[in-house]
């Protein structure tokens, strides 16, 4: 199997240093670009020192489209911004694309997947195995589980998160509401304060806490009179997503049908 080119952006930052690093180190995959917003100090830098790897003779350049010649996939984690301007750069050089962006706006997934007619591409608001297992477990339970069943998903990352909730935690009350039939827009609860009343049936709340250096922590209460059902997941490091990434990158490069997958569809599931 030859080696899978992947260009990174967002390559200084802290899950761009790990997807660099594991990505060279993988079997088969190799760097062949990374990329940083212009202003930042990196630009110019080996990749590899940046990620505390060593010298891998891949410098940090402030467009993807000086890599993006060079690649077979692009893994992008960056922002909602960014991620549509390397799509539109992808779309154009016809290079899949695996994007573990979140906080995007309807307008901009919308861009995301004009750029990207007619290409394979992954995006996942969470590349980690077992939160995917979770998912599908999530659904299983929310079947059986009536609604006397009342549902809180709780998720907690670190103080530099800027979205809230997180994609996952959305993705998880998204696939509990298809589950049980309803809309999360008309059964989401999204804050509590003051005098709020009894918790309606039916509902599913979201509840998002930030501190520290958490890499992401969730976790899906089923609470019942007399029991209470938890399912969860916690991550206590990048690295089982940038793992993950990498094997959709893999995975995407060999898909002949177009379209938007989700990491469900990398694994299997």
């Amino acid at each position: 199997m030859s080696a899978v080119r992947v260009a990174i952006t967002g390559a200084a930052g802290r899950m761009g240093q790990r997807l660099v690093a594991l990505t060279h180190q993988g079997e088969h995959t190799v760097v062949t670009g990374a990329t940083e917003v212009s202003t930042h100090g990196k630009i110019k830098h080996d990749a590899g020192l940046v990620a505390g790897i060593g010298e891998i003779g891949v410098t940090i350049s402030p467009s993807l489209a000086l890599d993006i010649g060079r690649a077979d996939v692009v893994i992008d984690f960056s922002s909602p911004e960014a991620t549509v301007a390397h799509a539109r750069i992808a779309g154009e050089a016809r290079v899949p694309m695996v994007i573990g962006t979140t906080g995007m706006s309807t307008e901009q997934a919308a861009a995301v997947a004009s750029a990207m007619e007619g290409l394979a591409y992954v995006k996942a608001p969470n590349f980690s195995v077992g939160v995917n297992l979770v998912l599908k477990l999530l659904s299983t339970a929310a079947s059986i589980l009536s609604d006397e069943y009342d549902i809180e998903v709780v998720e907690m990352h670190h103080r530099h998160k800027v979205d809230a909730p997180s994609g996952t935690a959305l993705r998880m009350a998204e696939v509990l509401a298809e589950a049980r039939g309803v809309s999360l827009e008309t059964h989401g609860v999204y804050a509590r304060h003051g005098h709020t009343g009894a918790r309606s049936r039916g509902t599913i709340g979201m509840q998002t806490l930030r501190g520290g250096d958490v890499a992401g922590d969730h976790t899906v209460i089923f609470a019942a009179d007399g029991e209470r059902v938890e399912i969860g997941h916690r991550a206590s490091g990048r690295d089982t997503f940038a793992s993950g990434a990498i094997r959709a990158a893999r995975w995407v490069v060999a898909q002949t049908k177009p379209g938007q997958y989700d990491m469900a569809d990398v694994l299997g599931l």
